[in-house]
């Protein structure tokens, strides 16, 4: 035991001091709190000069939230590894404080401060630390930091952060979780002429950014905080959701749909002496939309809000269908949809009754705006995704070509300001075709035993469709006449 205690020294021991006032003025970071921050919140000053008392409120640094809990997606990863080597020698088998070492502040957020670090004597294995202060916020703030922590716990998404530990000690609260290297959208966006991305780039980002609110929505979460600055970019171009202390949970009832539509190209009737010929497929459909949610809270950033959130009347899921909405427009054209001069005449634009306009129709995209607008509908009984979620916006024309089963594997777009670490072990697909990164013979032979096993009578599996999970195709012959 007195091996242990002087391989890894007490709590007390992790030396914050050096992300006092003074040094953070003088510190870059990665990501800051932007001027377009949330409502409901206020920018928070804390301060690191005394190093944090060695008593824990708890036992067990993590009396709610499992301190180690392993992620089915991410079983493999250097960081779970790197984790458990170190819990392995630790007394109680848990991770605590000082196992850590602070590198520098990555960023300012508006409940407390994030910081790259690293696992003693595991220097290859990058974390974000994010610390908040408990005794510097109000009873409603810390009812936000609780939400954040519980709904981190229960995720398990490749587009979605990693809670690797939950440390309680003294009056701070600290989150272990991914480190995103390339910062935010919203810096990136920053670095792109005109403030805006080319038009596959944003169907790669936006596609992402689609899944990881499908799966909140199908555990009943309702974002309420969707803007570029929540979107992080992982170390291999990929995205990762952030801030969730403006979630709010509601019940889910998951459902199969199954509906039968004809075939493009079948409706051509060929005449034979069978008769008249037409394919039609029955698609089976998971949806998982919380459509019962609501709540009255007025949250979130000013230029993302949805007219009904703006209203006071109520909100439930469409909020974040609006703000994917904006979020498409911003990136396509450099700014919001509805932006005035000032916060209230922002909000006075969202809540009239005209509709979004585009006046800059440079590298324009019809599917684009047309998915905008059926995403910016006022009312939101009318609004695209609020009856069946991702599954119908998934459909879309502008999402034509996807094959959403397979989008972890794809290759991120090359971005101006964006470094992105390619893997040598796996093989892309690119996010535009979908093609392997290997030999073009390679590809033809793949292709081409894709098409013998499509061809199989009885196949029920459709590859090229948008749709989600299986589709069966029938074929339906006339009478002769």
């Amino acid at each position: 035991m007195e091996e242990l205690d002087a391989l890894y020294p007490p709590d007390s021991d992790l030396d914050l001091s050096f992300t006092s006032c003074a040094s953070v003025t003088t510190t870059t970071t990665d990501r800051t709190l932007s001027a377009r921050s949330s409502l409901a919140r206020s920018s928070l000053t804390l301060s690191f000069n005394d190093r944090l008392s060695c008593t824990s409120t708890t036992n067990n640094p993590s009396a709610e939230i499992p301190n180690f809990h392993h992620r089915a997606h991410r079983q493999h990863d250097p960081n779970w590894s790197a984790i458990k080597a170190v819990t392995t020698f630790s007394s109680d088998g848990a991770l605590h404080l000082h196992h850590l070492k602070l590198h520098r502040l990555v960023g300012s957020g508006n409940l407390g401060r994030v910081f790259l670090c690293r696992l003693r004597d595991y220097d290859h294995a990058n974390f974000a630390l994010k610390v908040i202060d408990r005794d510097s916020l109000t009873a409603k703030k810390l009812s936000h930091v609780q939400t954040e922590a519980e709904i981190l716990s229960s995720l398990d998404h490749p587009f979605l952060p990693t809670l690797y530990a939950h440390l309680e000690v003294s009056h701070y609260s600290c989150l272990l979780i991914d480190f995103c290297p390339n910062g935010d959208l919203h810096s990136l966006l920053r670095k792109q002429p005109g403030n805006r991305l080319p038009v596959e780039s944003v169907r790669f980002y936006a596609a992402e950014v689609l899944i990881a609110l499908e799966y909140l929505h199908s555990l009943g979460i309702v974002y309420r905080d969707l803007k570029p600055e929540n979107i992080l970019i992982r170390e291999d171009g990929h995205i990762m959701l952030s801030d969730f202390d403006l979630c709010f949970k509601s019940e889910v009832s998951p459902k199969l749909d199954f509906t039968t539509r004809i075939l493009e190209g079948s409706r051509r009737r060929k005449k034979s002496c069978y008769g008249d010929r037409q394919r039609e497929e029955t698609v089976t459909e998971f949806v998982s939309e919380p459509t019962s949610a609501f709540s009255r809270s007025c949250v979130g950033t000013h230029e993302y809000l949805a007219p009904e959130l703006i209203s006071g009347a109520g909100h439930g899921n469409g909020v974040d269908w609006w703000a994917f909405g904006v979020l498409l427009y911003e990136l396509l054209y450099g700014t919001t949809p509805f932006k005035g001069n000032s916060k209230e005449s922002t909000l006075r634009n969202i809540a009239s009754s005209k509709g979004v306009k585009f006046y800059d129709t440079q590298g324009d995209e019809p599917e684009a705006r047309d998915l905008i607008e059926k995403l910016l509908v006022k009312d939101p009984r009318r609004r695209l995704g609020c009856a069946r979620g991702a599954t119908d916006i998934k459909r879309h024309s502008f999402f034509a070509g996807i094959k959403w089963p397979l989008i972890r594997t794809y290759r991120p777009p090359e971005v101006r300001g964006l470094t992105i670490k390619r893997t040598k072990s796996k093989a892309h697909v690119s996010h535009v075709t979908g093609l392997s990164s290997s030999s073009p013979r390679r590809r033809r032979c793949l292709w081409k035993k894709l098409g013998y096993l499509m061809r199989i009578k009885g196949s029920k599996y459709n590859l090229n469709s948008n749709h989600n999970y299986y589709c069966h195709t029938n074929h339906k012959v006339g009478k002769c006449a």
